[in-house]
């Protein structure tokens, strides 16, 4: 047995070197082109929150009533909030102010809630006035 450790041994001992070389070299090689590591941040990045003043208020009416409906006030002011890479792009036509008033044959002291359009990705914060007045007139007889 103790033949066994001792015959060749230089070989044995260079065989050894060899091995911890190559495997050295291949260490270092997948190392470096391994992909850099992703740094996942803990906390989201804070919504960003931005405020249109003076908001036009859209009519939506049926495509047959032609009258002309009346609305007051007749802009408000929307604030919405969203993520930073969505709010840097976001601009003041593509967020719409709208008062849905489809099937209203004629009332008197109408409120309508506002209802607000926009983008995904954007939430709404606030609608100031969150109602406007709907002055309707009358149907003109056929």
């Amino acid at each position: 047995m103790r033949d066994w450790f001792t015959k060749d041994f230089g070989w044995k001992l260079f065989s050894v070197f060899l091995a911890l070389a190559i495997w050295l070299t291949v260490h270092k090689i997948l190392e470096e082109s391994a992909p850099a590591p992703v740094v996942v941040s803990p906390l989201p990045p804070q919504p960003v929150a931005i405020t249109f003043t003076n908001l036009p208020v859209l009519i939506v009416s049926a495509a047959a009533d032609v009258r002309e409906f009346h609305v007051t006030p007749n802009a408000v002011t929307v604030s919405v909030s969203g993520r930073p890479e969505v709010m840097s792009g976001l601009l003041a036509g593509q967020v719409h102010a709208l008062v849905d008033l489809t099937d209203i044959e004629a009332a008197r002291d109408l409120h309508r809630p506002v209802d607000i359009s926009m983008p995904a990705g954007v939430t709404l914060a606030n609608v100031d006035p969150a109602e406007v007045s709907v002055v309707i007139p009358p149907q003109r007889k056929k």
